[in-house]
């Protein structure tokens, strides 16, 4: 069976713009692409697309597994969409660079919201990228926004650099906890809690309930010693069941009133500014050091470099500097007069 032939440009960015949900999952796959030529089409597209984003509340969700994050998101997605919001969940699924398998595994684990029609799941492997976010999650928030997604979700699991990448892309950062009064900072880094805009202790039900009153209590005199990532905002902490239903209904209006204290300040649009910015700043280092590796003669002097480094013969700082001395100087005799 023959494979259908790809879209045109102007037949992704009409279906993505109708909320085509075939075409914006081809138009994800797309961008998620390693192929030059699939780049090239993917940018222009991106670019086409560019005015139809912007406008959703872009909220990240992490904790550690087992935190019951599948089910809460599951649970909140079908409450938005019954208000009449669109819902898409952006899963980053830190790949494990030993086996190449899945930590968060398909979309199954939502399957009410992956199933309807107003919601969207997809889960984006990270294949191992440093930090363990997916390069192009970034170009799928755009694509589902311009598709008339007006809430979407960045989901994470709570192991590592991931999640402090994933609080500079979205406007609010929810981290989710166990109750059990801080046991389970043994297994989500400190750092996380420091760019929190909320905490919401789960699983707050039945013989669990005074546990996470009593969890929430703790975390929130503990944020009081660490200095907010705002001055316009005081991380809260709330109980929530998400297999229960409960307390969901305050966490949305939560990041409703954080959205309009920061509208009302001027901070929404100035972070949304830096982290347009900040992800140019990320390609371009990204695309530099493909470059790099692209040059032969610049690979082999990075290796070279690599193996002093290693020996202890010359410093990570000076192997830098003639790494990039030798590229300008490869580019500069490589470009026509």
């Amino acid at each position: 069976m023959t494979a259908p032939p790809r879209p045109t440009l102007d037949q992704l960015v009409t279906g993505v713009r109708a909320g085509d949900r075939a075409i914006l999952a081809r138009a994800i796959t797309l961008v998620e692409s390693g192929k030059a030529e699939h780049q090239a089409l993917a940018q222009d597209m991106l670019q086409a697309l560019l005015p139809d984003s912007g406008g959703a509340i872009r909220l990240g969700i992490t904790g550690v597994p087992g935190v019951g994050k599948s089910t809460t998101i599951d649970q909140l997605g079908i409450n938005l969409i019954d208000q009449g919001h669109k819902v898409a969940v952006l899963a980053v699924d830190p790949t494990s660079k030993r086996s190449g398998g899945s930590i968060l595994g398909d979309k199954t684990r939502m399957n009410r919201l992956a199933g309807h029609a107003q919601g969207f799941v997809r889960p984006s492997p990270t294949s191992g990228t440093l930090g363990g976010v997916a390069r192009k999650t970034r170009e799928s928030m755009t694509l589902v926004e311009a598709a008339g997604f007006d809430v979407v979700i960045v989901e994470t699991v709570g192991v590592g650099q991931s999640e402090v990448a994933v609080s500079e892309m979205v406007d609010f950062f929810l981290v989710l906890l166990l109750p059990g009064g801080g046991d389970e900072l043994q297994g989500i880094k400190k750092g996380i809690i420091e760019v929190a805009d909320m905490i919401a202790i789960n699983k707050a039900d039945g013989d669990n309930a005074d546990r996470a009153r009593q969890s929430a209590a703790d975390y929130q005199g503990a944020l009081g010693l660490i200095t907010p990532t705002s001055e316009n905002w005081q991380p809260p902490v709330i109980t929530i069941s998400g297999r229960e239903n409960d307390g969901l209904d305050v966490l949305w209006q939560k990041v409703c009133d954080h959205r309009a204290r920061m509208m009302a300040s001027g901070e929404f649009d100035a972070r949304r500014t830096a982290q347009a910015v900040g992800w140019m700043h990320d390609m371009l280092s990204e695309r530099l050091l493909a470059l790099v590796h692209a040059n032969p003669a610049v690979a082999g002097r990075l290796r070279d470099c690599e193996a002093r480094v290693r020996d202890g013969k010359l410093t990570p700082t000076r192997a830098v500097d003639e790494i990039m001395s030798y590229l300008t100087a490869t580019s500069t005799s490589a470009t026509p007069p």
